[in-house]
């Protein structure tokens, strides 16, 4: 580990989150105060390809086996930016060696990958390394402010939450086969790579867990064309999901959360809306308008009561001090830059951020319940997940 020096920084993996992490390592430091690194090294397997995206991203050198880097004394954070079917056993080889980490969700494509990568966060925590798992959204400033309002009651008790995450990438059935496509890669489809976001949020906004689990999944194309021909789409396009929800914020009746997840939503490019109702107030955010949060406060007077748009983009709500004066919206690649924010701080401060690899895990199990019951039909169970300390964003 260092002595005086920066943190030297190593991401692995080079194609959309390796380049939407490598945005964020480069502009932090330009807006946050942030302990000092060094972008160090980006990994990838094809050595001309890392080579020109590290150049292009501004990483000092590329490597093309994480073993090696992992290895080296001066790297102290890995980011691992790869395919759900790898995490484990870099997540797991990085904490051992005694390096931070930050691993894109979801935390691994099984719950038993991700028992053994909690199991090794837990341990290297006793040693003062830091890990967090990269649910990206929690860094979006409405999203931190409708957090806000939540915890602080203006909703009163929570009844009703419904969430959706529409995209429409997969919808032409001519569209390429995939590693996203094929089940021994991707572990699920829609499921796991979008619905995941949606029901960190739910649990994160409300502090509410998840008690059972009523799901359908659907595959709409059940072939695309491979490199050898057709192949057979072994995840699902679509899902449904019915959340009963336990928790304080509910009272003592619970409330009810439905999640709808899609990748062939034509016309829908990445829109994740979530709307929670509660007895005294009510709020909407659809990430296609990530500037803005919708907010109905139920004690004003009935005739003066409706949704009022709140543009989040005042120093004063999370983030923004930071950035552009007020008025001045941000992006999508901002929730990024926070969230190595974040990381960083924690590091820094050896505390333990959030979301933890305790909290991927209650994700995954959800999502695992989630699969259980689409092939039962029947609800399933979700046990009582591990308390985890929630860092206030």
């Amino acid at each position: 580990m260092r002595a005086g020096r920066p943190l030297g920084v190593a991401v692995i993996g080079y194609a959309f989150m390796g380049k939407a992490h490598s945005q964020a390592w480069r502009t932090v430091a330009s807006h946050f105060e942030v302990p000092d690194f060094e972008r160090t090294v980006l990994v990838g397997r094809d050595a001309e390809q890392v080579a020109g995206a590290a150049q292009r991203y501004g990483w000092a050198e590329s490597a093309t086996d994480w073993r090696e880097v992992i290895a080296r004394p001066d790297i102290d954070v890995v980011d691992i930016c790869t395919p759900g079917w790898t995490h484990a056993e870099i997540a797991i080889a990085a904490l051992e060696a005694g390096k931070h980490v930050l691993v894109e969700k979801p935390l691994s494509n099984t719950l038993q990958e991700s028992e053994a990568m909690v199991a090794a966060a837990a341990a290297a925590r006793q040693r003062g390394v830091v890990s967090m798992i990269g649910f990206n959204y929690r860094r979006v400033p409405a999203l931190a402010q409708a957090r806000k309002l939540i915890r602080d009651g203006r909703l009163g008790n929570i009844r009703q939450i419904r969430a959706s995450y529409l995209q429409d990438w997969l919808s032409d059935p001519e569209a390429a086969m995939s590693w996203r496509l094929r089940k021994e890669t991707a572990g699920s489809g829609a499921l796991g790579d979008i619905a995941s976001h949606a029901i960190d949020q739910i649990r994160h906004l409300t502090g509410l867990d998840v008690a059972d689990v009523s799901a359908r999944l659907k595959t709409f194309v059940p072939e695309r064309p491979g490199p050898g021909g057709p192949e057979a789409v072994t995840v699902d396009d679509a899902a449904w999901l019915t959340l009963g929800l336990r928790g304080e914020a509910a009272g003592d009746g619970g409330a009810i959360a439905s999640v709808e997840v899609s990748r062939v939503a034509l016309g829908r490019k990445n829109s994740l809306r979530i709307e929670v109702y509660g007895s005294a107030g009510a709020l909407a955010f659809d990430l296609e308008r990530l500037n803005e949060l919708e907010f109905l406060d139920g004690t004003d007077p009935v005739e003066e009561q409706g949704f009022r748009r709140i543009l989040v983009t005042e120093p004063e709500h999370p983030y923004l001090s930071a950035w552009w004066p007020q008025g001045h919206v941000i992006g999508w690649e901002h929730s990024f830059t926070h969230q190595i924010r974040d990381f960083l701080v924690a590091v820094d401060e050896g505390t333990q951020p959030s979301p933890s690899f305790e909290e991927g895990l209650g994700v995954q199990a959800i999502l695992d319940a989630a699969e259980r019951s689409a092939a039962s039909g029947g609800a399933v169970v979700v046990p009582a997940s591990v308390p985890t300390k929630q860092q206030e964003a």
